[in-house]
């Protein structure tokens, strides 16, 4: 089961020690949850008009693209679109640059994604059982095959009523596969190509990306599974900012609203110890190359 490790990080440009930075690779790496319970991201009296769900239309949250500075998912007026984009800008340039100083092995293969802000309760949102991020779950998804790259997050809570952010942290990834993979039947000859032909995945599906979208389906499927497995309740403080690799942990996110997310995707060669990453483990398991 993943452990939750403290980092007494309380400023985002903050520098570290080589000690400090050594621990918090280390325990990333081997699948814990590293908690910064210092760490806000303050918003200003102008920004807290976004502290409301009416801010979104049909979509779970509000998407950023650090790349082209373009926002998509609300439904606010032109006045409050330029405040809201240069808020989301803040957040993925703050995310950034403690990326670039807790872990600056990192630094040069590191690739930031979309950041995002979900202002919407996850309790009780009606949704289909593979959306349900309720149920515990690795990451992967099937539109985004991930190939060689990690999934790394950073998630800040910031609900302005003290509420915090409560996960479930479920077994170690290696008893996850060992419970799925055996049950999940090899790729399909030809499918990858196709679904990357007619545009239905942005690239294409490595068998690393086949067993692990059917580990997520499964773990999700299964309502024994998530009633019965071992899990950690964690609850992440109102101010509280938190990192993961979420396709290594099994995670579940109960209740909560109000947190931003900054997705980066980092190469397993980038790691300190590669041995520990998904695409190693399958491939021990399978015995055979998944890329």
């Amino acid at each position: 089961m993943s452990a939750v490790f403290e980092l007494p990080i309380t400023d985002w440009n903050q520098t570290f020690s080589q000690e400090l930075t050594e621990q918090a690779v280390r325990s990333l790496e081997q699948g814990d949850v590293l908690i910064l319970p210092q760490l806000h991201f303050a918003l200003s009296e102008e920004e807290n008009q976004f502290l409301s769900p009416s801010i979104i239309g049909k979509s779970k949250n509000v998407s950023f693209d650090p790349k082209t500075g373009k926002v998509q998912g609300s439904i606010v007026d032109d006045e409050a679109a330029v405040l809201l984009q240069k808020m989301m800008q803040r957040y993925a340039t703050f995310a950034k640059g403690l990326m670039d100083h807790l872990f600056p092995e990192y630094q040069q293969d590191l690739i930031q994604s979309r950041t995002s802000y979900r202002p919407l309760e996850i309790a009780g949102r009606t949704t289909s059982w593979r959306k349900d991020d309720t149920r515990l779950h690795v990451d992967s998804f099937p539109a985004t095959p991930v190939q060689d790259k990690r999934i790394l997050r950073i998630f800040t809570n910031v609900n302005p009523h003290g509420k915090p952010r409560s996960w479930r942290l479920g077994e170690s990834f290696e008893k996850v596969a060992q419970r799925f993979l055996p049950h999940i039947a090899s790729p399909t000859w030809g499918v990858s190509g196709f679904l990357n032909s007619v545009g239905l995945t942005k690239s294409r599906r490595s068998d690393y990306d086949h067993y692990m979208l059917r580990m997520h389906d499964g773990m999700k499927a299964d309502l024994d599974y998530q009633a019965t497995v071992e899990h950690l309740a964690y609850d992440f403080p109102a101010g509280s900012t938190w990192i993961v690799f979420t396709d290594h942990v099994s995670h579940a996110a109960m209740a909560g609203q109000y947190v931003f997310e900054q997705t980066f995707y980092l190469p397993v060669h980038a790691m300190n110890d590669e041995s520990q990453a998904p695409q190693r483990i399958l491939e021990r398991m399978k015995q055979q190359p998944l890329l």
